[in-house]
């Protein structure tokens, strides 16, 4: 499977003209861009353009209600319940996070939760949000159950993210992780490309390893037995049970909170994806003058770049660091997408009657 190079910006433009296609607004269209570009930029592939085809597939399956508003349904100065009515998962999740954010900056901390969602793009987004905004961000949210839970064959978490994001200099501290060994994404990347799974990533129907991408692509269109390692990977010898409890913590946060679902009742039937999802925003200068607690940030996360590599390794990085990195690269040497993922963009052109040449232009 093969790459090319295309210019970031055209393609932002390009996944506006594709929601605009189907009635979305001219704001919701720009931050579901945000959030597809967002995460190409920052180096990650499976949650970037290689999504679009699912969005589309979404709102075809009614997946995700076109027009639905969504509402708060419980509130405090601390905190809110959103009911997204199943409306498009990013356009949702930025309102819930800039609550959050509006209400920590009044009250120091906030934490937002939203139930009957849709998939809402990267967690980190989300966090970042807070610390462009000189927050720390946290952000999390379930999602369909793909992982199987330590010792077992049936599916019953999804891969569950934990974002964190913090300023300090040269840029935030940044942590976008899934609870489990490899979003589904990624899978589906491996997929497109041909290439076999690491052992410990995926266990077929009888909770034995499985190396082939396209088992779990059969697991999850057939939700039988098998699925994605929790953190960790299988069993316990490297600690697969301690992503288990992360994820199950993401559970708790995220569909326990909200009174929404979770994960092994998300997705049940192909077009209800309810998941959800949760925000919370810290205003750090109620621990201490906030320049201070910056700059001890950055000098620790200088140290621990400075500190003593391994023999053979090039350097240390510390969590933002690579993300921060290709984003540099991005405006340079344009967005990497490969060919599968281009072949989905022109077919999706080609139905909605956009002009693909004009957009899908190599840098």
């Amino acid at each position: 499977m093969g790459y090319r190079y295309l210019d970031d910006k055209k393609i932002e433009e390009f996944s506006k003209e594709v929601f605009k296609r189907y009635g979305y607004s001219e704001e919701d269209c720009a931050q579901i861009a945000d959030v597809l570009l967002t995460s190409d930029r920052m180096g990650i592939e499976s949650h970037g353009v290689q999504r679009l085809i699912m969005y589309v597939n979404s709102i075809k399956l009614g997946r995700i209600h076109k027009g639905a508003v969504p509402e708060i349904v419980k509130e405090t100065p601390l905190s809110a319940v959103i009911d997204a009515h199943e409306a498009f998962g990013q356009p949702c999740a930025v309102k819930a996070m800039q609550l959050a954010i509006d209400k920590a900056k009044k009250s120091g901390i906030a934490m937002v939760t939203v139930r009957n969602s849709n998939h809402y793009g990267i967690a980190g987004y989300y966090a970042k949000m807070a610390a462009d905004q000189g927050m720390m961000g946290i952000s999390m949210t379930n999602a369909e159950a793909l992982v199987v839970p330590t010792f077992g064959k049936q599916p019953m978490m999804g891969t569950n993210p934990i974002a964190v994001s913090m300023p300090a200099a040269p840029h935030p501290f940044h942590l976008d992780m899934a609870t489990s060994v490899v979003p589904a994404g990624k899978m589906e990347v491996y997929a497109k490309a041909g290439k076999t799974l690491p052992d410990g990533w995926l266990v077929d129907s009888k909770g034995q390893t499985n190396n082939d991408p396209n088992e779990f692509l059969k697991i999850r269109a057939a939700k039988s037995d098998g699925g994605i390692n929790p953190l960790g990977g299988f069993g316990e010898t490297h600690s697969g049970h301690k992503g288990y409890g992360l994820s199950l913590l993401v559970e708790i946060m995220c569909a326990v909170l909200s009174g929404g679902l979770t994960a092994n009742y998300v997705r049940v039937d192909p077009a209800v994806d309810r998941v959800c999802h949760f925000f919370m925003a810290v205003d750090y200068g109620m621990f201490g003058d906030k320049a201070e607690i910056e700059a001890n940030l950055t000098k620790y996360l200088n140290e621990l770049r400075d500190s003593r590599k391994a023999e053979g390794s090039p350097r240390i990085y510390t969590h933002g660091d690579k993300a921060y990195e290709n984003m540099a690269a991005v405006s340079q040497k344009g967005i990497k997408v490969n060919d599968k993922t281009y072949e989905e963009m022109t077919g999706i052109a080609k139905e909605l009657g956009i002009p693909y040449e004009d957009y899908l232009i190599e840098k």
